[in-house]
Protein backbone atom coordinates (compact mmCIF):
# COMPACT_ATOMS: atom_id res chain seq x y z
CA UNK A 1 0.00 0.00 0.00
CA UNK A 2 1.34 3.38 -1.05
CA UNK A 3 1.00 6.06 2.29
CA UNK A 4 -0.75 9.28 0.87
CA UNK A 5 -3.25 7.63 -1.63
CA UNK A 6 -6.86 8.07 -1.15
CA UNK A 7 -8.36 4.71 -0.65
CA UNK A 8 -11.48 6.16 -1.59
CA UNK A 9 -10.48 7.35 -5.16
CA UNK A 10 -10.70 11.14 -4.55
CA UNK A 11 -8.58 13.52 -7.13
CA UNK A 12 -4.82 13.56 -5.94
CA UNK A 13 -3.93 16.85 -4.56
CA UNK A 14 -2.93 19.45 -6.71
CA UNK A 15 1.06 21.46 -6.52
CA UNK A 16 1.62 24.12 -8.48
CA UNK A 17 4.84 24.77 -9.84
CA UNK A 18 7.06 27.32 -8.06
CA UNK A 19 7.41 31.30 -8.71
CA UNK A 20 10.48 32.15 -8.19
CA UNK A 21 10.17 35.77 -9.54
CA UNK A 22 7.46 36.59 -7.74
CA UNK A 23 8.68 34.97 -4.55
CA UNK A 24 12.18 36.57 -4.79
CA UNK A 25 11.20 39.87 -5.56
CA UNK A 26 9.10 39.96 -2.28
CA UNK A 27 11.99 38.65 -0.31
CA UNK A 28 14.29 41.21 -1.79
CA UNK A 29 12.22 43.75 -0.62
CA UNK A 30 10.18 44.78 -3.53
CA UNK A 31 6.85 46.19 -2.67
CA UNK A 32 3.92 44.05 -3.43
CA UNK A 33 2.38 46.34 -5.29
CA UNK A 34 5.41 46.34 -7.92
CA UNK A 35 5.44 42.35 -7.90
CA UNK A 36 2.03 42.08 -8.87
CA UNK A 37 2.88 44.73 -11.71
CA UNK A 38 5.61 42.64 -12.72
CA UNK A 39 4.23 39.34 -11.81
CA UNK A 40 0.29 39.98 -12.23
CA UNK A 41 -0.28 35.73 -12.81
CA UNK A 42 1.09 35.14 -9.38
CA UNK A 43 -1.46 35.25 -6.65
CA UNK A 44 1.47 35.89 -4.25
CA UNK A 45 1.64 39.52 -4.30
CA UNK A 46 -2.00 39.79 -4.78
CA UNK A 47 -2.67 38.01 -1.20
CA UNK A 48 0.09 40.30 0.19
CA UNK A 49 -1.72 43.56 -1.35
CA UNK A 50 -4.68 42.13 0.31
CA UNK A 51 -3.55 41.35 3.76
CA UNK A 52 -1.74 44.99 3.40
CA UNK A 53 -5.15 46.54 2.90
CA UNK A 54 -7.01 44.97 5.32
CA UNK A 55 -4.15 45.91 7.84
CA UNK A 56 -4.80 49.63 7.01
CA UNK A 57 -8.83 48.61 7.46
CA UNK A 58 -9.29 48.96 3.61
CA UNK A 59 -11.82 46.53 3.62
CA UNK A 60 -13.14 47.32 -0.28
CA UNK A 61 -9.18 47.06 -1.62
CA UNK A 62 -8.18 43.92 0.21
CA UNK A 63 -11.49 42.15 -1.43
CA UNK A 64 -10.75 43.88 -4.76
CA UNK A 65 -6.69 42.09 -4.73
CA UNK A 66 -8.03 38.99 -2.55
CA UNK A 67 -10.12 38.56 -5.56
CA UNK A 68 -7.94 39.20 -8.35
CA UNK A 69 -5.36 36.67 -6.59
CA UNK A 70 -7.83 34.21 -6.42
CA UNK A 71 -9.35 34.54 -10.12
CA UNK A 72 -5.16 34.23 -10.73
CA UNK A 73 -4.78 30.95 -8.51
CA UNK A 74 -7.85 29.49 -10.24
CA UNK A 75 -6.22 29.34 -13.38
CA UNK A 76 -2.73 28.15 -12.59
CA UNK A 77 -4.68 25.27 -10.33
CA UNK A 78 -6.65 24.33 -14.00
CA UNK A 79 -3.46 24.50 -16.09
CA UNK A 80 -1.89 22.10 -13.64
CA UNK A 81 -4.63 19.67 -13.62
CA UNK A 82 -6.95 20.49 -10.37
CA UNK A 83 -10.53 19.81 -12.03
CA UNK A 84 -12.36 22.02 -9.57
CA UNK A 85 -12.14 20.14 -6.43
CA UNK A 86 -9.56 18.22 -4.36
CA UNK A 87 -6.62 19.09 -1.95
CA UNK A 88 -4.92 22.42 -2.59
CA UNK A 89 -1.88 21.67 0.40
CA UNK A 90 -0.98 24.36 2.26
CA UNK A 91 2.42 22.68 3.19
CA UNK A 92 3.33 23.46 -0.21
CA UNK A 93 4.35 26.89 -0.20
CA UNK A 94 3.57 27.52 -3.98
CA UNK A 95 0.05 26.83 -3.31
CA UNK A 96 -0.14 29.23 -0.05
CA UNK A 97 -1.05 32.87 -2.33
CA UNK A 98 -3.91 31.29 -4.02
CA UNK A 99 -5.19 29.80 -0.33
CA UNK A 100 -4.38 33.06 1.46
CA UNK A 101 -6.44 35.25 -1.30
CA UNK A 102 -8.91 32.35 -0.77
CA UNK A 103 -8.92 33.45 3.10
CA UNK A 104 -8.74 37.06 2.29
CA UNK A 105 -11.48 37.02 0.02
CA UNK A 106 -13.87 35.22 2.55
CA UNK A 107 -12.73 37.63 5.24
CA UNK A 108 -13.40 40.85 3.34
CA UNK A 109 -16.24 38.98 2.03
CA UNK A 110 -17.96 38.93 5.57
CA UNK A 111 -17.19 42.10 6.36
CA UNK A 112 -18.87 43.22 3.81
CA UNK A 113 -21.94 41.22 4.72
CA UNK A 114 -22.12 39.29 1.33
CA UNK A 115 -22.43 36.19 3.58
CA UNK A 116 -23.27 33.56 0.95
CA UNK A 117 -19.66 34.42 -0.14
CA UNK A 118 -18.21 34.24 2.83
CA UNK A 119 -19.56 30.98 3.56
CA UNK A 120 -18.46 29.49 0.18
CA UNK A 121 -14.72 30.72 0.57
CA UNK A 122 -14.73 29.47 3.95
CA UNK A 123 -15.89 26.09 2.64
CA UNK A 124 -13.63 26.40 -0.29
CA UNK A 125 -10.48 26.48 2.20
CA UNK A 126 -11.29 24.12 4.11
CA UNK A 127 -12.09 21.59 1.19
CA UNK A 128 -8.52 22.75 -0.07
CA UNK A 129 -6.65 22.22 3.27
CA UNK A 130 -7.90 22.51 6.77
CA UNK A 131 -4.35 22.86 7.67
CA UNK A 132 -4.73 26.21 5.55
CA UNK A 133 -7.68 27.53 8.14
CA UNK A 134 -5.36 26.76 10.88
CA UNK A 135 -2.53 28.68 9.77
CA UNK A 136 -4.43 31.42 8.58
CA UNK A 137 -6.72 32.61 11.81
CA UNK A 138 -8.07 35.75 11.19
Amino acid sequence: MTIGHDLLGGPAPTFLPAETGATQALAAGQSAQEVAANFPQSSLPWAVLADEAWANKQVIESYAFARTGYHRGLDALRRNGWKGHGPVPWNHEPNQGFLRCLNALGRAAGAIAETDEATRCDQFLNDCDPAAVAAMAR
